[in-house]
Order: C-alpha cells, then structure tokens, then sequence
C-alpha cells in the first residue's frame, strides 16, 4: 500500500507540463499537485506514535487503504486542477497512516542486530515506487492520459485492501490516549506557512510576502516549543532531540531526501523544458538508477548491520557529492543520455547514506523513544519532500533574462538548483563526522 501510495506521488511529477496546459495554471501552481501531497503525509505522519499507540495495524491499514481509493476516484474524475488537488490531498492520507505502520512493524518484529537489512527492505518499497513511478506517469500521459495513472492503480489497490485484512497483525496493546489537538494545530500551521511562503518566493512581490509567511511559522513553531513544555497528552516526544545520535541522523537524512524529491522534480522537466524530450523520455531517465539503487537497499543495509555506519554513510555521501559537482558544472552541456548515467550513481550515493541515516539513527537509539524518532523521521521526510520541490521549482524558474528563450532561462536557473545540492553533499559530511563521535543508547535491548 506504501508503494502505491508513493507510485502516484512521484507518477505525477512528470505530467506537469501537460496540466499546465490542460488547466492553464503556472508551473509554481501545479507544482502543488506533489508538494500539498507530501505537506499532507507529513502533517499525518506527525502523529504516527500517537497512532501507534491508539489503534490497531489493521485499522491503520484499512483506513490507508480507503483514503487512497477515494482520492483515486476523485483525481480519475477531477474536471479541473482544484478538484485534482483535493483529491491528491485526500489520496495522501495512504502514505501518511501505511508508511509509519510499516517501520513500525519493523521496530515491532525485528532484532536490533538486523534492523539494518529489514530496514532496507523497507526503504526498496519506499525506492522502488519513485523510480517506476515518473516512467509510469511518463508512459500513461504518452499512450492515454493522466488520468489513467489514477484508473490503473485502483483496482490493484481494492485488491491490496483485502489482502491486507488477511495479513496485518497486532504485536502491541493499545491504549486510549487524549490527543494534543493544539500542539498538532500549531505545527500544522507552522508547517503550512512555511511551504507556502518558499513556493511564492520566486514571485514579484513573493520576497515580501515570504517574510510575512515566515514570521507566521516560527511564531507557531515558539508556541509549538512551548506548549510542548507543559503537556501530557499525545503526539510525540521532543525529549528524542536530546539524544545526538537521532539529531545528526535526523539533520542529514531530511537533506538527502529534500534533494532527492527536488532531483525527481527537476531532472523530468529539465529534459522536456530545455531539451524538448518527450513526457515519457523525461520520465525515464530516472528510471535505471532508481530502480537498481530500489533494489540495492537490502545490501546497503547489510553493508550497515556488518561493517558499521562509516562506510555506507560516507560512501554514499561522497557518490551523492560529486554527481552534485558535475550536474552543477557540466549540466548544460549533458545529453539526455549522459543525464541518466550520471543520475544513476547520484541515486546509488544518494540511497545508500539515506536509509542507513535512518537505520543507523534507529539502532542508536533504546526502544522507548524509537517509535517517536519514527514518527519524526517519517513526517521530516515528507517535510523535507515539500520543501525540495517547492525550492528547485522556484530556483528554476527564477531567471528570466529577457534576451534568453525560456529553456534557457530554466537551464541557467537548474543549475543553481544543482548548486543547492552540491552544498547539501557538503555539510552532510560534517553531520556523519559528528554522528560517528557519540555513543549514545543501545544496539543490545
């Protein structure tokens, strides 16, 4: 059900060139169709270790399921862009509620001794999706249309629904819980005008109303901070901040994915904008390296459970930093072709350090505190996904030269977007380094 969930998230990225024409909308609105999805899995998977707690797997799972054949209908159906968002956001409820029910299975079954692999079987359904879903999106909107990215997945997903009534198991008791509606409104707030300023950022006035936006978010992240001092009913536990090994874990795991969601979304554009490939080639650059990367995950995992953190993390990170390098200076002059190869080992760096961050963090950590590490890690993912669409949509359309054609504007803009991430390889050596100096909880309980 997380992979379905996942598929259409990233099965969208590449039609959005087609909405822009169909709706007629901006490419900084339909952008939204990706980024108010991850923005509403993320708002969801804040309140996972609550969830966990409160109800069982299967009714976790059962609701996973219906939320996403409703919002599938309602996008299959949409007659205009602002009923396709409302179902985009309806469908995200799938991965907000499966993907935290999943790891949390994992921590519920798994020894600490091979959390390392199990975990990387999880993230190969959490990998795998990305990579077929932009070839998938790609392919639907070349032979038919969007809208059958919609009507192909439901029925599989009816399917998964009964299927999953047979499989889903409780492992822990449940218990009734008061669930802090005020600390979630005030990070929902927080989280939303923050997204919502970055994504008007690159407008005329975007500058000025940003501050506003952001002056809105850090208030209620003071408040958030504060209230969470004096209250005793559930979301999570921001006591897990205190352990270093979750917060250099955390930092740079957020980062990779922040780079990997904006990649996703500018790499299919980039070709369709700047070299007039089609909707299904710009889907398919992506395709190789994530698929084998997607499957590469048992044995970064393993690589984690056998030989430590040091080498799955700084050898990822340095794949990851120097495909950043040379997108960021030779992009303009790569082929389609040559962008796949190199996106290729990006994706294996990148796949490598992401979810061994998380695995590491994880093992580091005693069992108390790990279902809110989960809770955070999952709905930072998200967090981060939101924001790394949003930021490389806003660096890539933010040149506009009046002597330079369109494509080339978004070229010059891409690779400031490259440049991002190239930054983001660099410091996160500096949190591995920092990582790798604390001993804090236990691999043994």
């Amino acid at each position: 059900m997380t992979f379905m969930g996942v598929l259409t998230e990233t099965s969208m990225n590449v039609t959005f060139p087609t909405l822009m024409k169909q709706f007629d909308v901006s490419l900084t609105t339909v952008q939204w169709v990706t980024t108010g999805y991850l923005l509403t899995v993320a708002l969801l998977m804040i309140t996972s270790a609550f969830l966990k707690r409160r109800f069982t797997n299967k009714q976790l799972f059962v609701s996973a399921a219906l939320l996403f054949i409703t919002g599938d209908i309602i996008c299959g159906l949409a007659p205009n862009y602002w009923i396709l968002l409302v179902g985009r956001l309806i469908q995200a409820g799938c991965v907000g509620l499966s993907g935290p029910l999943m790891i949390n299975i994992i921590l519920d079954t798994v020894p600490v001794h091979r959390l390392g692999t199990y975990m990387g079987m999880a993230n190969l359904i959490i990998l795998v999706s990305p990579a077929i879903g932009p070839a998938f999106g790609g392919l639907m909107v070349y032979i038919a249309s969007w809208r059958m990215i919609f009507w192909t997945t439901l029925p599989l997903t009816i399917i998964l629904l009964f299927l999953g009534l047979q499989a889903i198991k409780q492992y822990t008791p449940t218990q009734k819980y008061d669930f802090d509606w005020l600390r979630f409104a005030l990070l929902s707030v927080g989280l939303v005008s923050l997204i919502m300023g970055l994504n008007i950022v690159g407008e005329p006035d975007g500058p000025i109303r940003f501050i506003g936006y952001l002056i809105v978010a850090v208030v209620m992240f003071a408040l958030f901070g504060w209230r969470s001092k004096y209250s005793h009913k559930a979301l999570f536990k921001l006591s897990v901040f205190k352990h270093p090994s979750f917060v250099y874990s955390f930092l740079p795991y957020i980062l990779l994915q922040l780079s990997n969601i904006g990649i996703n979304f500018l790499l299919p554009n980039y070709v369709q904008m700047v070299d007039h490939a089609s909707s299904f080639m710009g889907g398919l650059i992506l395709l190789p390296g994530s698929l084998l990367n997607g499957f590469g995950q048992p044995i970064y995992g393993w690589m984690l459970d056998r030989y430590g953190g040091k080498l799955p993390l700084y050898l990822g990170n340095f794949l990851f930093t120097i495909t950043a390098l040379y997108f960021a200076f030779f992009g303009r002059s790569l082929s389609v072709l040559a962008i796949t190869i190199v996106y290729t080992v990006f994706a294996m760096g990148r796949s490598m350090a992401f979810g061994n961050s998380m695995a590491y963090g994880l093992k580091k950590l005693a069992s108390p505190v790990r279902n809110d590490a989960n809770a955070l890690y999952s709905t930072g993912q998200q967090v981060a996904g939101s924001i790394g669409t949003t930021i490389i949509a806003v660096l890539m359309t933010s040149i506009k030269l009046p002597h330079l054609s369109s494509s080339q504007n978004v070229a010059i803009g891409s690779q400031f977007a490259f440049g991002l991430i190239l930054f983001i390889g660099l410091i996160n050596f500096w949190f591995f380094a920092k990582l790798f100096t604390f001993k804090d909880g236990s691999e043994s309980d």
